[in-house]
């Protein structure tokens, strides 16, 4: 695994922000006062989710409106339309937010 500083954890409860890493873009949210990661670039049409909203637990993409869990990566509302979200990890280290990526 490979950790990464994103920044500082200074999230407004429902704040999301798209970050880049490397190839990858991630989107992550606080949402109960946690921090939660997903794939930001939208397995459907290749949206970026972080362009998106939060509803409950779920950030729904921008473009077509498919939900995913934020804890999971599961395609919440539009099962068989496209495949679930892959997952980050994250920790908070000294205030700055941490994502833990596996090695390519």
């Amino acid at each position: 695994m490979t950790k990464i500083k994103l920044g500082p954890a200074d999230f407004a409860e429902r704040e999301m922000r798209g970050y880049e890493v490397g190839k990858r873009n991630v989107c992550i949210a606080k949402i109960h006062g946690r921090y939660k990661g997903l794939d930001d670039w939208c397995n459907h049409a290749g949206c970026l989710l972080s362009g998106g909203r939060i509803e409950d637990n779920m950030v729904v993409c921008p473009c077509h409106e498919v939900g995913f869990d934020m804890d999971t990566g599961q395609n919440a509302t539009s099962p068989g339309v496209c495949d679930d979200q892959p997952t980050v990890q994250l920790t908070v280290e000294d205030g700055t937010l941490v994502v833990d990526l596996p090695d390519a």
